[in-house]
């Protein structure tokens, strides 16, 4: 189905930056990719998977199969906004660029909303990058914020209570299709939450695809990238939700995220 530019921007500010909300509300990455979630056991079972996607509620297998392939991706050789950036022109720094952007922390002080307009701003492609469009970022972010903290029971305005939190962390990847200056993936994360320090942590496993491109001497995402990531990606079997440590995790051919080198 074809989108305008304005509704991508829009989709792109509820899910990129906002990966922990689709293992609390089944909300879908992109509009078009139906990416899932599945709580892990132990914890959130109500977390439901995304709407196309029926799933089971996952639960990592207690025997350890190791990962067939590892990566150890680089880190970019600055910072700007507090963010990470500067990668290598290579296809493991735009993976980096990603995962990086994916890796999220909404705690204390620091709301989704904050969160956003960095990543928008450290990370988000030139023909994209606007005024307009970084205000609708913004108005969704305000809503994505309000929806989280009202799935974890807290106050929606203010800073968390001490001890809750969303963070989210990638965990592996499968390329879609690379060349010099254009990457695009499937990224496998893990998102945990708590609202409290005494409540129990929830976890889920979330599956989104994302397209890069290289612009003025840095990895940047785009929605035209994207979207031709999407294009690429019909009719392809999407890989399956599983955590490393699952055989299934090398039948549905992720690659494992070592830490940063």
């Amino acid at each position: 189905m074809r989108r305008n530019r304005t509704n991508k921007i829009t989709l792109w500010g509820a899910g990129v930056a906002a990966a922990a909300l689709i293992g609390l509300t089944a909300y879908a990455f992109l509009g078009d990719d139906d990416s899932s979630s599945t709580a892990s056991k132990g914890g959130d079972a109500s977390a439901s998977p995304a709407p196309g996607s029926p799933a089971p509620t996952y639960a990592p297998p207690g025997e350890w199969t190791t990962p067939d392939r590892w990566a150890n991706l680089p880190r970019g050789g600055r910072t700007d906004r507090g963010k990470n950036v500067g990668f290598p022109h290579t296809t493991e720094g735009a993976v980096a660029m990603m995962a990086t952007l994916n890796a999220t922390k909404v705690e204390g002080s620091h709301s989704m909303v904050d969160e956003q307009m960095d990543l928008f701003d450290a990370y988000m492609a030139g023909a994209d990058r606007s005024e307009s469009n970084k205000a609708k970022v913004k108005a969704n972010a305000q809503n994505t914020d309000a929806t989280l903290r009202r799935s974890l029971g807290i106050p929606t305005e203010g800073a968390m209570p001490p001890g809750a939190y969303v963070r989210t962390y990638v965990i592996g990847y499968k390329t879609i299709k690379t060349s010099a200056d254009e990457v695009s993936v499937y990224l496998l994360s893990r998102v945990t939450s708590k609202a409290s320090e005494t409540d129990k942590e929830s976890s889920s496993y979330t599956r989104n695809l994302l397209g890069a491109q290289w612009e003025n001497g840095d990895w940047k995402l785009s929605t035209a990238a994207t979207e031709r990531a999407m294009k690429d990606a019909e009719g392809q079997e999407k890989p399956a939700i599983v955590a490393p440590g699952d055989a299934a995790f090398n039948d549905a051919g992720w690659t494992a995220i070592r830490a940063a080198s």
